[in-house]
């Protein structure tokens, strides 16, 4: 199941981000992907506010994984500086990914044979302003589940594609 969504500014994006973090399980795993700049990590800020994190989300490029305490514990990865799965393992990825918590993994296409399990994959591209587009793809049902609740919730400022 795919779908896709438009936001038109920084805010939107981060409430769309929000939107979904209100409605995720314990285990999720969320597999961001998108070019620098494309809104990434005010997609995960958005997240992590809906699961009820209340400290500033920043970016992990240079400390690779951030914990957060939440509604569920949130892990932020940021994979872009890595250059191997070796290096996900000395990073504990595959812990977290089996873990209770929401795992949110920044960058995770350059590592796309590592993750085989359930996650709800989302692209975001930039038009070169404030606009984005975000393309969710959520192959189990519990991920589709999900992604139907967060298409028909009524996302303010946020206008269902396709």
């Amino acid at each position: 199941m795919e779908d896709e969504i438009r936001t038109d500014s920084e805010q939107e994006t981060e409430d769309l981000g929000e939107s979904l973090g209100r409605i995720l399980f314990p285990g999720a795993v969320i597999l961001l992907n998108g070019e620098i700049g494309a809104g990434k990590t005010v997609f995960a800020r958005g997240v992590g506010r809906g699961l009820g994190v209340y400290v500033p989300i920043q970016s992990p490029t240079f400390t690779l994984m951030n914990a957060h305490s939440g509604r569920l514990p949130f892990y932020h990865f940021d994979l872009y500086r890595l250059n191997s799965e070796e290096e996900l393992f000395e990073l504990g990825l595959d812990e977290a990914l089996d873990g209770e918590g929401v795992s949110l993994v920044e960058w995770a296409g350059k590592f796309a044979d590592f993750f085989t399990m359930p996650a709800l994959i989302v692209w975001i591209t930039s038009d070169g302003s404030t606009g984005r587009q975000i393309l969710f793809q959520a192959g189990t049902e519990s991920y589709q589940a999900v992604l139907r609740q967060l298409i028909t919730g009524g996302q303010v400022g946020a206008n269902p594609g396709n």
